[in-house]
């Protein structure tokens, strides 16, 4: 299991996929996205840097997808 670093700051980049016209948001720890940039400028675009958890950056990587579907109310 990996070990969380409690001052590892996250970020959400997008990234084209293979197949689908729409590119994907993916996060990864700021290091990783540092070390992404140094190898290959410019591949991926950079959404939201400095996110202080992972779970706060894999909220806004999914936006609203896999949120709970909300009923309309009956008339």
């Amino acid at each position: 299991m990996r070990r969380e670093n409690r001052f590892a700051t996250w970020v959400v980049y997008r990234v084209a996929v293979r197949g689908q016209d729409v590119p994907a948001n993916a996060v990864c720890e700021q290091s990783e996205w540092d070390a992404m940039e140094r190898e290959r400028p410019g591949q991926h675009i950079l959404v939201q840097a400095g996110i202080t958890s992972e779970g706060e950056a894999e909220r806004m990587a999914r936006g609203t997808s896999g949120d709970p579907v909300k009923r309309g109310s009956k008339l």
